[in-house]
């Protein structure tokens, strides 16, 4: 049996959220790193192609979220294209990024 980590009630092992405040119980951790224009699209879709990535967030030099990509089972393919063009744009725009990615652990 596993816990929620907001309000403590027993859950089985397979749950997805909690059946008590509807939090979410798979846990995710978030990795940074600092890519090239050039290279952030390419970085991007080998992070998708990863499999175990929930979210993408592109953020500028100062900080700012420019983009942010949920990234499901479902959303693989050609529903990623129009992202994955506005990646390409960003790119041609900023010099350097931030690429924060959550992940399921």
């Amino acid at each position: 049996m596993i816990y929620c980590t907001e309000c403590g009630q027993e859950l089985p092992n397979d749950a997805r959220y909690c059946s008590k405040c509807g939090a979410s119980v798979l846990r995710t951790e978030w990795e940074e790193f600092q890519v090239s224009a050039d290279d952030l699209l390419g970085r991007v879709k080998e992070l998708i192609k990863e499999g175990n990535i929930r979210r993408v967030i592109i953020r500028n030099e100062h900080g700012e979220n420019l983009i942010e990509i949920p990234v499901t089972l479902g959303v693989i393919g050609a529903l990623v294209a129009p992202q994955l063009a506005a990646i390409g744009a960003i790119a041609a725009l900023a010099t350097r990024c931030t690429v924060a990615v959550e992940r399921k652990v």
